[in-house]
């Protein structure tokens, strides 16, 4: 009974942790977002589970389940700034963080977690449950705790262990109140005043250290970087550069560059991807899986690995298979790693004349934009449109049919090409379609699971088509041409300025960007030099007047 009773209260407690970040959600963060304030993050479920394999190791096993993201302006990390959590969102990260702590406290692992050692272990021993959480917890909270907080946690650590008559189960139910605190959940934007820079408001050095840590590897700040902000040298632009410099020589810096991109091409659309098994018997989660995966190692291998331009990942003809994958392709993929299985990674290059050359010819870009069973040119060129060149797609009026368009039977329409030709006879569809059609259907070669073709319905398909009255013959010379597009590696510098501060940019912003985006060219369109050029800007860490004491007053 003593155990439920406390229980209960610890989750009273984050209930009211989680009215606290509704309230500052709804009253501060869109008017944060709009305005240049900084605002607060929610951890997205990868950067959680990297931060606890961090803190607690390799072995630990969440469970549970994550509250959806948002996806905002094209990105999760921009709508990880205007979520709030909901009650049963809390309970169910409650449960993890009591699921964790279990596991990081067990007689198993307490040795290797734990500094010291109770005096009892039937009894609370508040210097060595202060000991544990003070370190635990500024890991968790990417900076010290106050005395306050800390004395909130010893005292939770000393009743818990009062009432369960075990030190251990009692400091296990305070680490879970730290593990489902906003201060965890949330990455916290504390801001101060910069008087050499005319009053302007900045980010406080252990927000900058986080701020630099999710940007460039997706996880939390390091001993050296928490070192750097405690030392107090992020507070001039040479101890950030000095910072900045060491992060981007680490291997840690791909993990970064995939998230990424996995935000960027929205992938977590994989994760869900469904297709008629009837006419795509190969395609399951598995291939799902390694889609987004190949993807992932073939951009990372350009661009991290190799210091190559961003521009060529349309182009390039390397990537990487599984033997699986291989099948789906139809291509022979010789497993010459000793007591590989099916799932090893290989590198593999496309031979010249191979019509798959570049991401846009990747399952996880064709079949992602696809229909459950069927191509779509259409998809494919709006997610060209908005997703690689930035470029907004007015969405289709509500009262237009796609009967023509969805009739892959239709004896007079055998093509997609042919039914969109029909489709685009309603004056009403053209003028979108117009802005789509041309550029996906340059993919059609390659069907609703990725598979190449070279026909439909028995007739052969017409890859020809246009981007920006720029002709190409079919997906090669696509990639050209998206190459060659400046929204390209426009849309690129757009979307990382906007994945690194967590909101839209403002308009004062935009003559920054315009500076970047030079940078980007002059650096050779190199992501590296891009990311370095956007953490060394004092716009990376600026926040308008709206800091987070105000949003906290306007909560109130």
């Amino acid at each position: 009974m003593k155990r439920r009773l406390l229980l209960s209260t610890i989750l009273a407690i984050g209930g009211a942790l989680t009215t606290f970040a509704d309230a500052r959600a709804e009253a501060g963060q869109a008017a944060a977002a709009s305005d240049g304030a900084a605002v607060m993050r929610r951890l997205t479920p990868e950067q959680y589970a990297n931060v606890i394999e961090e803190v607690f190791g390799p072995a630990i096993e969440l469970g549970g389940r994550f509250e959806p993201d948002l996806r905002v302006d094209s990105l999760n990390e921009v709508g990880s700034g205007r979520v709030s959590m909901s009650a049963t969102g809390m309970a169910q990260y409650y449960l993890m963080a009591r699921s964790i702590a279990s596991q990081a406290l067990s007689e198993k692992s307490r040795k290797v977690m734990l500094p010291c050692a109770p005096a009892s272990a039937q009894e609370p021993d508040d210097a060595c449950a202060a000991q544990f959480l003070n370190h635990a917890g500024g890991l968790l909270f990417r900076r010290p705790l106050t005395e306050s907080e800390l004395s909130i946690y010893v005292k939770t650590a000393h009743e818990g262990a009062v009432t369960t008559k075990d030190f251990y189960t009692g400091l296990s139910l305070s680490l879970a109140s730290v593990l489902s605190s906003p201060q965890f959940l949330y990455r916290q934007t504390t801001v101060a005043s910069r008087p050499d820079h005319n009053g302007a408001y900045t980010l406080d050095a252990y927000a900058k250290a986080t701020r630099l840590s999710f940007f460039l590897w997706n996880s939390m700040p390091d001993a050296a970087l928490m070192a750097a902000a405690e030392k107090g040298e992020l507070n001039s632009d040479k101890g950030v550069a000095k910072q900045i410099s060491r992060m981007l020589s680490s291997p840690r810096l791909s993990e970064g560059v995939r998230a990424f991109f996995a935000d960027m091409l929205q992938l977590d659309g994989l994760s869900t991807l469904a297709k008629d098994s009837v006419l795509y018997p190969k395609f399951d989660t598995i291939v799902a899986r390694d889609a987004r995966e190949q993807i992932l190692r073939t951009i990372t291998n350009h661009v991290v690995d190799n210091r190559g331009d961003y521009r060529d990942i349309f182009t390039a003809r390397t990537t990487f298979l599984t033997q699986q994958l291989a099948s789906v392709y139809q291509v022979p993929l010789v497993n010459d790693v000793p007591n590989g299985a099916a799932d090893t990674w290989q590198p593999y290059t496309f031979a010249a004349g191979d019509p798959r050359v570049g991401i846009l010819t990747q399952i996880a870009f064709v079949a992602l934009n696809s229909q459950p069973g069927r191509s779509s040119p259409t998809l494919r060129g709006k997610a060209l449109r908005e997703v690689i060149m930035c470029q907004k797609v007015p969405a289709p009026p509500a009262e237009v049919k796609f009967d023509i368009v969805q009739d892959t039977s239709n004896p007079e329409y055998k093509t997609a090409r042919a039914r969109l030709t029909a489709h685009r006879a309603n004056p009403v569809c053209a003028g979108c379609h117009k802005l789509m059609d041309p550029m996906g259907l340059g993919l059609e070669n390659f069907d609703g699971s990725g598979a190449f073709r070279t026909k439909e319905n028995e007739t052969v398909i017409d890859t020809s088509g246009e981007l920006d009255n720029v002709k190409f013959n079919n997906a090669v010379e696509l990639g050209k041409v998206v190459r060659e597009n400046p929204a390209t590696a426009s849309c690129v510098v757009d979307r990382m300025v906007a994945y690194g501060l967590g909101r839209p940019v403002t308009r004062t912003e935009m003559a920054w960007v315009d500076l970047v985006k030079r940078a980007f060219a002059k650096d050779g369109y190199k992501i590296p030099d891009l990311m370095q050029t956007i953490a060394r800007s004092p716009e990376f860490f600026r926040s308008e007047r709206r800091t987070t004491e105000t949003q906290k007053a306007s909560a109130n």
